[in-house]
């Protein structure tokens, strides 16, 4: 199969209906280990593009870096116009006071390291990985800007600030003013039992156009059905080891809801992971989720999610399985 092409957002762009993302190329794990290492990296890469995909999602703190190398030395063998690569900028990645946020000074450092890193002369997509409280709406989307006019970002887009979907009006209306180039894609978590963006932030993103781009569509795990009620889970599992993650996921709510993406899978022949996924691949205001995998075989089950049919019916009972409860 090949993953088919959607348009990102309002942008005039075109990606796969799957991105991938790579925060675990060069992340290292509590026993001193990296979790993708770059010849690993590059085979995930390789078995990506081979399945049709082009949008390619990392970060400037992922790996500290090491991910924006290794998909940088990737893209040194093929031709860089045949992907769609988005980065993004927020966390610390120097000890001195300007050294994260979205200051001028520590955007304009970082974009040029990011450059650097990837060995190319623009990204396609700029996140700003979070929302930075102390420095002026202004400054940060003029700086942002001024990137877009040097050709170093084509489209600029926001991550993590659900359900805050008046900080993004308020840049973009800001943006509209200014002529500034506005925030043209969303990064928010999305996935059957995460749903806070359902509501308020959605209407956002349709009002402005803006291209949704969900991160976790599997909730961290929970929706492959590795877990099971009222069991303990699994020694090795986030759960076993991430307290915070067992209390958030592992409710009778959440598990209610994987009821129903277990039972649509046993109809259409699929793993929960795989309908999941096609949840999201069938949401008329998704663009494509982000999907990360540790081995080809983990991407290619995820790649498969594109070529299942979900009924209206089927989508809509997995819509209701959980919906997001707003005042």
């Amino acid at each position: 199969m090949s993953l088919e092409m959607v348009p990102l957002g309002r942008t005039g762009t075109s990606v796969s209906e799957l991105a991938f993302g790579t925060w675990r190329f060069g992340r290292q794990t509590d026993d001193g280990s990296v979790e993708v290492g770059a010849a690993q990296a590059h085979e995930l890469l390789d078995a990506y593009a081979d399945a049709g995909g082009n949008f390619i999602d990392t970060a400037d703190m992922y790996g500290d870096g090491a991910s924006e190398s290794y998909i940088g030395e990737w893209l040194a063998s093929r031709d860089r116009e045949d992907f769609v690569v988005a980065s993004k900028i927020f966390w610390p990645t120097r000890d001195d006071a300007n050294g994260r946020g979205l200051n001028r000074k520590h955007l304009r450092r970082q974009i040029d390291s990011i450059l650097d890193r990837l060995g190319t002369d623009y990204v396609d997509l700029l996140y700003i990985h979070r929302w930075d409280d102390d420095t002026p709406v202004e400054e940060f989307m003029r700086t942002l800007d001024q990137f877009v006019r040097d050709g170093k970002v084509n489209y600029l887009g926001t991550s993590t600030l659900e359900p805050n979907a008046w900080k993004v009006v308020k840049a973009n209306e800001l943006a509209d003013k200014r002529g500034y180039e506005p925030f043209r894609v969303a990064q928010p978590r999305y996935n059957a039992v995460n749903r806070e963006i359902e509501g308020n932030y959605l209407e956002m993103c349709a009002d402005y156009d803006i291209g949704v781009v969900p991160w976790s569509p599997l909730a961290g795990g929970f929706l492959t059905g590795k877990y099971a009620r009222d069991e303990t889970p699994p020694p090795t599992s986030r759960a076993a080891n991430d307290q915070r993650f067992a209390d958030s996921y592992l409710t009778a709510e959440n598990f209610d809801a994987l009821d129903v993406v277990e039972a649509v899978a046993d109809e259409v022949g699929a793993s929960p992971g795989q309908v999941s996924l096609a949840w999201l691949l069938h949401h008329p205001q998704v663009t494509a989720p982000i999907v990360g995998a540790r081995t080809v075989d983990q991407l290619q089950e995820n790649v498969v999610a594109a070529d299942i049919d979900l009924t209206a019916g089927q989508f809509e009972r997995l819509s209701a399985a959980k919906r997001h409860l707003s005042v």
